[in-house]
C-alpha cells in the first residue's frame, strides 16, 4: 500500500514538471529583465532619446532666438520707415539704416534656412524611427507566437510526459538523456520569454521616441511656416524702403546737380571765387556784431531769456540737399577743419514754400545779408536765447504779418517764404543754428 503511494506521489511530481516550467516563464514575464538579456539595443533607444532631448533644446534656443531678432528687425524697419517718410530726412543716416535692414535680413535668413534643415532631420529621423519601430513590434509578435505555440506544444495531449518517457526508456542513461533534452527545451522557452521582455522594453522607448519626435516635428513645422510669413513680410518691406531710398536719391542728385553746375559756373574765376570768400567773411563779421547788438538791446529790454527751454522744430518740410558739415563745394569757406564747411542744412521744396519760426522768440534781424556781396540774400535771425539764435536765408525779400526786428514769434509762426535770393542754386532754405557763437548742426536741436 505505502509503495502505491509513493508511485502515484512520484507520477505527480513528474508530471509537475511543465507546470513548474511555465511557471518559471510567467514569473520571467512579470519580473526584471536579467542583465545578460539586456543588450545594446535598448541602450541605444535610451541614448537615440537623451540625444533627441537635447537637441530639441537647441532648437528651442534657436527659435527663440530666432524670435528676438526677428523683433529686433521689425524695429530696425518701423525706424527706418519713420526715417524715410520724416521730415527732411538724412539720407546718410537713411542710407545707413537700410544697409544694417539688409545684414539683419541676411541673419535672420541664416537662422532661419537652419531651421528648415532641422526640421527635416527631424521629419527624416521620424520615418527611420517609424519604420524601425514597425519593424520591433513585427518581431515582438512573432517571438510572442513562437512562445505560445512552444507552449502550446508542451502541453498537446500527444506528447510523451515526462514519467512515460522514464518508464519507456531502455537503460537509465537513456531515460536521463531524454530528460534533459525535454528540460533544454524549456530553458529555451524561458530564454525567449526573457527576449520578449526585452523587445517590449525596446519597443517602448522607440514608442516614446517615436511620439516626442511627431509632436516636436509637428510644432517646429508650424513655428518655421510662421517664421516665414514673418521673414517674408520683412522682406516686402525691405524692398520698399529700397525703393523709397531710391527715390530720394534720385531726388537728392537731381538737386546736387543742378547746385554743381551752379558753383562750377562760379568756380569758373577762381580769383572770383576766392575774393567772393573773402568780402563774405568780413561782411559776415559786419552782420554778425550787427544781429549781436540787437539782441543785447533785447536782453537789457528783458524780451530775451538767458537759456532756451525747449527744442526747436524744422522751419519747412521738403528734400534735405545739403547737411551740415564738411562739402565738395568750393564756394564754402573752411571750418572744423575742412577746407569747405557748409554750416547749416538745405531744404528745397517748391517756391514760396512758408517758412516758419522753429521756436518761440524775437525777430533779431530781417533783411538783406549784405556778407553776400552783391547779390545778398534776404534773412530772417531769431533770437530764442541769449546764447540761441536760428537763421533762414534765400527767402523772398517780405515781411509776413509786419514782423520786423524786434517783433516777437512763436514756434510754427510764418516768417517768410522759400526763395532764390543771393548767391543762390535755385530755390531753397539755408537753415543755420547759432549756439554760443558757433553755428552747429540743427539737427541736434530737434
Amino acid at each position: 500500500m505505502r509503495r502505491r503511494e509513493s508511485n502515484k506521489t512520484a507520477r505527480y511530481r513528474i508530471r509537475r514538471l511543465p507546470v513548474l516550467l511555465l511557471a518559471a516563464l510567467v514569473i520571467g514575464l512579470v519580473g526584471s529583465t536579467p542583465a545578460s538579456v539586456t543588450g545594446d539595443e535598448l541602450s541605444d533607444a535610451i541614448a537615440r532619446q537623451k540625444a533627441l532631448a537635447q537637441l530639441l533644446r537647441r532648437q528651442k534656443e534657436e527659435v527663440a532666438a530666432l524670435n528676438a531678432a526677428q523683433a529686433d528687425l521689425r524695429g530696425q524697419i518701423a525706424s527706418t520707415k519713420g526715417s524715410l517718410h520724416e521730415i527732411n530726412a538724412d539720407l546718410t543716416v537713411v542710407r545707413r539704416q537700410v544697409t544694417n535692414m539688409v545684414i539683419k535680413i541676411e541673419e535672420v535668413q541664416a537662422t532661419y534656412d537652419s531651421l528648415v534643415m532641422q526640421l527635416g532631420d527631424l521629419e527624416t529621423q521620424m520615418m527611420r524611427l517609424t519604420n524601425e519601430e514597425m519593424a520591433k513590434a513585427t518581431q515582438l509578435a512573432q517571438r510572442k507566437e513562437m512562445l505560445a505555440e512552444r507552449i502550446r506544444q508542451a502541453y498537446d495531449a500527444d506528447r510523451t510526459s515526462l514519467l512515460e518517457t522514464v518508464l519507456s526508456a531502455g537503460s537509465f542513461t537513456d531515460a536521463l538523456a531524454e530528460v534533459s533534452y525535454q528540460l533544454d527545451v524549456a530553458h529555451e522557452d524561458r530564454t525567449l520569454a526573457e527576449q520578449i521582455m526585452h523587445d517590449q522594453e525596446v519597443l517602448a522607448a522607440i514608442h516614446e521616441t517615436v511620439t516626442l519626435t511627431r509632436v516636436e516635428t509637428d510644432k517646429l513645422r508650424i513655428e518655421t511656416a510662421a517664421q516665414k510669413v514673418e521673414l517674408d513680410a520683412r522682406l516686402v518691406e525691405l524692398k520698399e524702403a529700397q525703393e523709397a531710398l531710391k527715390v530720394l536719391e534720385k531726388r537728392t542728385q537731381r538737386i546736387l546737380a543742378e547746385q554743381k553746375a551752379s558753383y562750377a559756373r562760379l568756380a569758373a574765376n577762381k580769383s572770383a571765387l576766392a575774393a567772393a570768400i573773402g568780402r563774405a567773411r568780413d561782411a559776415k563779421a559786419s552782420i554778425a556784431a550787427k544781429i549781436d547788438k540787437l539782441i543785447e538791446q533785447q536782453r537789457q529790454r528783458g524780451n530775451i531769456p538767458s537759456e532756451y527751454n525747449g527744442t526747436l522744430e524744422w522751419p519747412m518740410n521738403g528734400t534735405v540737399s545739403g547737411e551740415f558739415g564738411c562739402s565738395p563745394f568750393p564756394y564754402y569757406g573752411p571750418g572744423h577743419g575742412c577746407e569747405h564747411f557748409h554750416n547749416g542744412i538745405d531744404i528745397v521744396a517748391p517756391y514760396g514754400t512758408p517758412v516758419r519760426a522753429a521756436g518761440d522768440g524775437r525777430v533779431a534781424y530781417i533783411g538783406w545779408n549784405y556778407a553776400d556781396g552783391y547779390d545778398p540774400a534776404w534773412i530772417v535771425v531769431v533770437a530764442h536765447a541769449e546764447n540761441l539764435q536760428t537763421w533762414y536765408a534765400h527767402m523772398q525779400p517780405r515781411y509776413p504779418g509786419g514782423i520786423q526786428a524786434g517783433s516777437p514769434v512763436h514756434r510754427g509762426q510764418i516768417i517768410g517764404y522759400e526763395g532764390n535770393t543771393g548767391n543762390s542754386t535755385g530755390a531753397h532754405l539755408h537753415w543755420m543754428v547759432e549756439l554760443n557763437g558757433d553755428f552747429e548742426n540743427p539737427r541736434l536741436f530737434l
